[in-house]
């Protein structure tokens, strides 16, 4: 197809001609086109269908807000669904494709559902398919998830790579048109360093698209000639294709660079997008305005456009939508494009202003106090119908139609931190109201729209923010510049016509639908918006927002700033999945982290499971075992019968030193640790605020104003920062200091009857560690292997006497081959996290399954633990009426009645007769074993007054599994109920 609404002149290069594809047929751009341009040139003004009714839709915008125009682009595992034609720049053999249709962009099968719009309203959803209730399941959710939706995905691997970075500077200037520029030379020449960030491929904003002249200068010519200047300071960063899509706190925003998506391929080694992360001193929004339409009948027709969109194809991309169009426009703005389309050449048929009074710009027909009332054409524009001044109807024929109905300045990151935006009644908009500290605003964004006052506000800005930072910044000389005042009659919808009037034209919302929203109370903005889906789409309502709230302040009898605006929250712009992740997939997704034992255990023959970010070992296959229950009862059998050995380096290791360390630790941890001698560990349970238990562990005492917290593997990070916040905030004249040593220590737990002799032949021998010298909760700092310096607990997990020697990392993959040879006269075995595990329900421990973050101290059956004597996070809370029922659960074990039955974690708890239902749950399983000691499935769980229920049958029911058992309450301390074992 011929170029046929190609233009002279534009920005684009003609010395060259770039293939690309839409919906299969071949077409020609040029480098500098985006893909709506191209096809406007191309003669194609359909290009997408809506959402909800699937009418037909053409271009609305030349920019990021764009509702319709939306494509999938690329094939194969490089598909990319949602993205606006008129921001993908086009690249030679682009192929794109129109979504949300079936089986053509032309003829599509869902358009039948506009036939049934009268039943599709707004807030539909919300009385329909209610009934009967057995077809939502089966017919309706089925047929409304096929229905939803716009682009498609690959369902393929993405081939390319997303990266991260982190930038810092002393001024972020947002937005690269002149206010921006003018904003960047002035901090640039001073110094300071700069970081210019525009969402566009080509710096200047709205001067790539008017004719406007900067002194001597054509608006481009500028923009090249700073751009120049700019690239030439060594403190300014010039970020094209970069999309500031967040504001938050301490000057940090987020931004997308579209680093490959304007090639074929990423060149080799190169991401196709970085999430920035920006750290500012100070912030200059300079994001310019979005043009707005005016609803009216059929308003949404292929080639009905925004007027400055129109403007701006004709001047930078030399093309127009039709070789006859109209302007309709309550304001002068929407003169200019009628001059600029006449001096290319395009035919206006007349410009339709509804002043009265309007100025007649162009040298075309102009239509004072008139109204377009109703428009014609099947996939595209065709005829519009005016309500002239005198009341009478008139036909024109024409192609396009440019709506212009104001300018809303683009105030979206001055809300991020829910700041409100302010009504000014001269543009008949709102401006930004309370910035976010450290952040101003300059240009259109500011409500200042002549070419002079961004210059100017763009520059005055830069120097008062650059002021506040004690930085001397001297205003660049300003070129003359067009300095035309505000001129419009604020004008949101034509209440003439037949037809519906669209607001928001990708989610289908109409003027009818938020009269509808009023008439049935939904008249809070909020409620307004999610009862209409109003501002919901993929553009977040840059063009229809505006409009919504307008009809609905008509509606209630108020202004505009009475009804108020929503709160834009981020991403600005819609940000892939694969630009927040990152390198975060695959393998990177979680990065493991390996124990200072995992190279011998591999070669042990280990089978590995993920606890968190760890890869610890789960058991140890030996020949001859055929399923893992062999392995995990040989290995609980050996420790019980003579030694065992089990990496525990994934335990959280927090270093508590301060002379106010020992009162810290009575305050984070429910019971008296004041006291606790030198060379002592002591079980400690931590409560969070409201009392409810938060993480249990040992701390040890190895000097006067020095400790070693453990913490579980699973709340190593949440512990510590707990802590943090505790020291930082709660007490923050404590001297105490913190440090995270999980990674420092490799830390191993011997247990077994054996597991002192063992030791004996590896701690050094200036080091008693006997009974009498070395009790049960001792700890001490030894020399291991010759001099090596270690740590030495003795604690127990499994309720064996055991002991846990810690090593510097770096020595702890030497340490367990040293273990392990000097305890082969013992047969000491290797024990992984499952065998653990059943040790721990074996004696009755509490881990991750009963610290699940609703159980109390008294609950764990450790309700005397929490000490009333003095003051801890929690303790107060604890003591609630609703925490200390007489009915409250209690944690006991559980065994089958007919011991070849298995026990099931997570089943329910019912008396032995009765019903079986929530009403009547008793309590829960939340950790199950096979015992190889007691030869039973054994379980530990929460019952209802379980500590006085001991002996008494229950049903255990699982509906999930199927399972339904009789279980026998007993003591959750299996095996060595009185601790001897322990302190042998």
């Amino acid at each position: 197809m011929t170029q046929s609404n190609r233009l002279q002149g534009g920005q684009i290069d003609r010395s060259r001609s770039l293939d690309f594809t839409f919906d299969g047929k071949r077409f020609k751009g040029h480098p500098g086109d985006t893909l709506a341009s191209a096809l406007m040139a191309n003669g194609v003004r359909l290009m997408g269908r809506s959402f909800k009714y699937h009418r037909p839709r053409g271009v609305l915008t030349a920019g990021s807000e764009e509702p319709n125009a939306l494509v999938e682009l690329r094939s194969g595992a490089r598909q990319e669904p949602n993205t606006r034609a008129t921001t993908a720049e086009l690249f030679d053999g682009l192929e794109a494709k129109s979504q949300n249709r079936w089986p053509t962009l032309k003829h599509d099968a869902m358009a039948i559902n506009d036939r049934f719009s009268n039943f599709l309203t707004a807030g539909f959803y919300y009385k329909t398919f209610m009934w009967p209730a057995a077809f939502w399941e089966k017919l309706y959710e089925p047929m409304i998830r096929k229905a939803a939706g716009l682009g498609s995905l690959s369902l393929e691997e993405d081939p390319d790579q997303y990266d991260k970075g982190f930038l810092h500077c002393d001024l972020l200037i947002v937005g690269g048109g002149p206010a921006g520029l003018a904003a960047a030379l002035t901090a640039g020449r001073s110094g300071a360093r700069v970081i210019l960030a525009d969402e566009d491929f080509a710096f200047g904003g709205r001067l790539n698209a008017e004719t406007f002249t900067l002194g001597d200068a054509s608006g481009p010519d500028w923009v090249k000639a700073t751009l120049d200047e700019l690239r030439a300071l060594p403190n300014v960063r010039l970020m094209s294709r970069t999309t500031v899509i967040g504001g938050f706190d301490h000057g940090i925003y987020g931004a997308v660079e579209r680093v490959s998506d304007h090639l074929p391929v990423p060149a080799p080694g190169k991401p196709r997008q970085i999430l920035w992360r920006f750290y500012s001193k100070r912030t200059l929004l300079c994001a310019g305005a979005i043009e707005r339409p005016i609803a009216f009948a059929n308003n949404d027709r292929p080639g009905i456009m925004l007027a400055g969109a129109m403007r701006a194809y004709a001047n930078r991309w030399a093309a127009t939508p039709a070789q006859k169009v109209a302007v309709f426009t309550n304001n002068d703005d929407g003169h200019r494009t009628a001059v600029d389309l006449m001096a290319r050449g395009v035919k206006v048929a007349a410009v339709i202003d509804v002043r009265p009074d309007a100025p007649r710009v162009a040298d075309c027909e102009l239509l004072a106090g008139a109204k377009v009332i109703d428009t014609a054409g099947r996939l595209g524009l065709s005829f519009i119908t005016l309500r002239l001044a005198d009341g009478s109807e008139r036909i024109i024929e024409c192609g396009a139609l440019g709506v212009s109905g104001g300018w809303n300045p683009n105030v979206h990151l001055t809300c991020h931190q829910r700041g409100r935006p302010e009504w000014n009644e001269a543009i008949a908009a709102f401006v930004p109201g309370t910035l976010p500290a450290g952040q101003s605003v300059a240009g259109a964004a500011a409500g200042a729209f002549s070419t002079h006052a961004a210059l100017r506000t763009g520059t005055d800005q830069a120097v008062a923010a650059l002021a506040d930072l004690g930085q001397n910044a001297q205003a660049i000389e300003l070129p003359q510049a067009e300095d035309a005042p505000v001129n419009l009659q604020p004008f949101w919808h034509v209440t003439e016509g037949k037809g519906r009037a669209w607001l928001d034209q990708q989610n289908d919302v109409t003027v009818k639908d938020v009269k509808l929203a009023h008439q049935e109370n939904f008249r809070s903005v909020e409620h307004l918006k999610r009862y209409t889906t109003l501002g919901m789409a993929t553009d977040q309502g840059k063009t229809s927002n505006m409009g919504g709230l307008a009809i609905m302040a008509e509606l209630a009898g108020k202004s505009i700033p009475g009804v108020g605006t929503t709160i834009f929250r981020p991403p600005y712009t819609p940000v892939a999945m694969g630009t927040l992740g990152g390198r975060a997939r695959g393998k990177d997704f979680h990065p493991v982290r390996e124990t200072p034992s995992h190279k011998w255990a591999k070669e042990q023959g280990a089978v590995f499971i993920e606890t968190g970010n760890w890869l610890r070992a789960q058991w140890f296959p030996q020949p001859g075992e055929t399923t893992w229950r062999e392995s995990v009862d040989r290995e609980v059998r050996a420790v019980r019968g003579s030694v065992g050995v089990c990496d525990v380096s994934t335990l959280g290791k927090i270093d508590v030193q301060g002379t106010d360390a020992a009162e810290f630790l009575n305050k984070v941890y429910a019971n008296a640790f004041a006291k606790l001698p030198v060379g002592k560990t002591r079980y400690g349970l931590m409560l969070r605020e409201d009392g409810i238990a938060m993480d249990d562990g040992t701390t040890a005492r190895l000097v006067e104003d020095h400790f070693v917290m453990t913490t579980t593997t699973a709340n190593a990070v949440s512990v510590y920062r707990h802590l943090e916040f505790v020291r930082q905030c709660l007490f923050p004249d404590m001297d105490v200091q913190l440090m995270s040593t999980t990674e420092a220590w490799a830390q191993y737990a011997v247990a077994g009857p054996n597991s002192r002799k063992l030791l004996q032949k590896i701690v050094d021998p200036e080091f008693d560690i006997s009974n009498e010298a070395f009790p049960f909760m001792a700890c001490g700092e030894i020399t291991v292997c010759g001099g090596l310096r270690a740590r030495l607990f003795r604690i127990s997990f499994s309720g064996e006497l055991a002991f846990e020697i810690a090593v510097p990392t770096r020595y702890g993959d030497a340490l367990i081959r040293r273990i392990m040879a000097a305890g082969e006269e013992f047969d000491v075995v290797p024990y992984g996290t499952e065998a653990l595990g059943v040790m721990r329900i074996e004696k009755g421990h509490a881990a991750g399954n009963e610290l699940n973050g609703t159980t109390t101290a008294l609950n764990l059956g450790m309700g005397r633990m929490v000490s009333k004597k003095k003051d801890a996070i929690g303790s107060t809370l604890s003591e609630r009426e609703g925490l200390n029922a007489e009915d409250a659960l209690a944690l006991v074990g559980f065994r089958p009645r007919d011991a070849t039955q298995k026990i099931t974690a997570g089943g329910h708890l019912m008396a032995a007769t009765g019903p079986v239902d929530a009403a009547h749950d008793q309590g829960y399983v939340t950790s199950a074993a096979y015992s190889p000691i007691l030869e039973s499935s054994i379980g530990l769980g929460y019952l209802k007054r379980g500590s006085e229920r001991l002996g008494e049958t229950l049903r255990l029911v699982s509906p999930l599994t199927g399972s339904d058992i009789e279980v026998e309450v007993v003591s959750a301390h299996f095996v060595d109920p009185e601790g001897d074992r322990l302190r042998a």
